[in-house]
């Protein structure tokens, strides 16, 4: 086995890698709710430390103009 075999394997691993990240990024459904809550997580923040403040919600704000 020389090193040109062990690139061969390196090579062969990492594709399959990869291709199991874009499997469970892209492939699996469940994982599409968690990904929108996490992707709403900076704004839900930003909703509490309004409330905490005592200050009305951005949709409060939307609704009376």
């Amino acid at each position: 086995m020389d090193i040109n075999d062990l690139r061969s394997v390196a090579t062969v691993i990492s594709l399959i890698t990869f291709l199991g990240i874009v499997w469970w990024a892209y492939g699996v459904k469940s994982n599409k709710q968690r990904f929108a809550e996490a992707a709403n997580l900076p704004f839900a923040d930003e909703e509490a430390d309004r409330a905490e403040l005592g200050l009305s919600s951005r949709n409060e704000q939307r609704k009376t103009s």
